[in-house]
């Protein structure tokens, strides 16, 4: 059984095809419904429409404008918390960092202040064991 439709259409049928459709849709025997969609609405005919719609349309170009300035915004605002998040984990590591060595520094003295009172505590006794041998 031979196929209803060809598959592989070349140049030709549709060159021709284009041309003999248009002289159909253009023949002078159409009436006014095809000939609004084939050449468009006329002007007098539409014309305070024509005002209402590039007024809406001005009122969408705005639109678009503050959308394009919102969006860019948005992108800035997300670049600063960025640089914000990396500020902040650097200053927690900062804070990370110092409590330690605080706390190490705070052992330090520490030990430094238990050798100090336990050198007191071994020269007093000396001291005073001197003192009774020389007197």
């Amino acid at each position: 059984m031979p196929p209803k439709f060809k598959r592989h259409l070349n140049d030709d049928d549709v060159t021709g095809s284009v041309k003999s459709e248009r002289r159909n849709l253009l023949e002078d025997d159409s009436d006014e419904e095809e000939d609004f969609f084939l050449r468009g609405p006329s002007g007098p005919r539409f014309g305070p429409r024509n005002d209402k719609i590039k007024h809406v349309q001005n009122q969408v170009d705005e639109v678009i404008d503050v959308m394009q300035e919102n969006i860019t915004k948005v992108i800035e605002r997300g670049e600063r918390l960025d640089e914000l998040q990396d500020k902040s984990e650097s200053l927690s590591d900062n804070a990370t960092a110092f409590s330690n060595r605080s706390k190490q520094l705070r052992r330090q003295m520490w030990w430094r202040g238990c050798k100090g009172v336990l050198a007191l505590s071994m020269r007093v006794p000396m001291l005073s064991v001197s003192q009774h041998l020389d007197a």
